[in-house]
């Protein structure tokens, strides 16, 4: 299940956290079984976007998000490919008389919100719970599931976040009680009739890469959240490899979003994670201020060579070619017949790489050509590729057979 988040809260927003209370009896009961629901045929690549989770935290307001649109416009990040604007936890008012769900004050009109943000090209998504509240001691949608979908559709959603954090409380942890809860809600959203990416968070629990395309999934959280730093980020992004049996278009692993940006990392480090999520491949969804970027954190979100790795439409998952020490040489087989491959360098020293291309199968015994998508450029001619990778940084290769 998703940690508590600590990162940013306000004193208040962690007070008023504090003193919630959950709707849960005293003994509680299992989720009766809901029957499989199924793929609603969206996210056929991963979804790309933005989340607000990692840079505000519980300071989001409407006023954010609109600027955040305005950014994903204004930097290029929309026509490279990031859609969803998605809000995090915090959103959420009261329930009214009738029991729907109306947003706080901090935003207001969630349809003229959405109205915004699609003006612009863009997507909106919100974020929820199976609990009667959320992380962060807002409510959710339990006993709602029904009501709270069709209310996210009338306003314009196009996403949702759905976080198992607050029903832990409600009923005893198991995987039968979050599969029947994620099903619960995805019956719900497909029975709006509008298109909503579903996503699912918690932690990677019960294997949910196993059970989560019966819940509707289009996205599952495979890891617990992620911190801006090395050791948690190349944790659970390497974390994936063993999972790619799993991933395939319409419902992929999720490792977490893009801390790039944020500060916390080097250069080569927020490389090294772009690269990584798209030759997974993994949804790509920043988490940073999209306002004051600097050059080299556009420069690497805005990788549009990267990026169509991550998009590539076969979505076939990436695989280790071998691991030497530190070093980590991946692989993936994209659609047009060329061969991604990442040298990853995991280690604090610089590592010296070497592949012979006949090493990719026997389409490149007779020789390729490579481009270097960090660089821009072509790699020498030759039988195969040397260089250097720094430390904790990467070399991504895209490798062609010879005709």
């Amino acid at each position: 299940m998703t940690q508590l988040r600590t990162v940013r809260f306000s004193a208040a927003l962690f007070a008023m956290v504090s003193s919630c209370t959950l709707s849960a009896t005293s003994a509680p009961t299992n989720v009766p079984a809901v029957s499989p629901v199924p793929a609603n045929k969206l996210a056929p690549t991963p979804p790309m976007g933005w989340n607000s989770w990692n840079h505000f935290a519980g300071r989001i307001t409407a006023s954010d998000v609109r600027a955040m649109a305005d950014a994903m416009v204004a930097t290029g990040m929309r026509d490279a490919g990031y859609v969803y604007v998605n809000i995090d936890d915090t959103w959420v008012g009261e329930r009214d008389a009738t029991g729907a769900i109306r947003p706080n004050a901090k935003f207001g009109d969630m349809s003229a919100l959405a109205a915004y943000v699609h003006a612009r090209g863009l997507k909106l998504g919100l974020y929820s719970s199976p609990g009667a509240k959320t992380c962060a001691g807002f409510a959710g949608s339990h006993g709602h599931e029904d009501q709270d979908a069709r209310t996210y559709a009338a306003w314009g959603v196009d996403f949702l976040k759905y976080d198992y954090c607050g029903a832990r409380d409600q009923y005893p942890v198991t995987r039968e009680n979050q599969e029947a809860l994620f099903r619960r809600m995805g019956h719900a959203l497909r029975q709006t009739g509008r298109p909503i990416v579903y996503s699912l968070s918690q932690s990677g629990d019960f294997d949910i890469w196993r059970w989560a395309p019966q819940t509707g999934a289009n996205m599952w959280r495979t890891t617990p959240d992620i911190s801006d730093d090395w050791a948690s980020m190349s944790k659970r992004g390497f974390r994936q490899l063993d999972l790619g049996a799993w991933s395939r278009p319409g419902h992929w692993n999720d490792p977490d979003m893009l801390e790039i940006g944020n500060g916390g990392m080097t250069a080569d480090e927020y490389r090294t994670q772009m690269s990584l999520w798209s030759i997974l491949p993994a949804p790509l969804l920043a988490g940073n201020d999209l306002r004051s970027m600097d050059a080299v954190t556009k420069e690497i979100l805005l990788n549009r060579e990267v990026i169509a790795v991550d998009q590539d439409p076969a979505g076939t998952p990436a695989r280790r070619l071998e691991t030497r020490g530190d070093l980590e040489v991946l692989v993936r087989d994209m659609s047009d017949g060329s061969i991604v491959v990442g040298f990853f360098n995991r280690g604090e020293r610089t590592a010296e790489v070497n592949l012979a291309w006949r090493r990719l199968g026997d389409r490149f015994r007779q020789g390729a050509t490579a481009r270097d998508l960090w660089r821009h450029a072509a790699v020498a001619p030759g039988s195969g590729y040397a260089g250097s990778v720094p430390r904790h940084g990467v070399v991504l290769l895209r490798v062609t057979p010879a005709t």
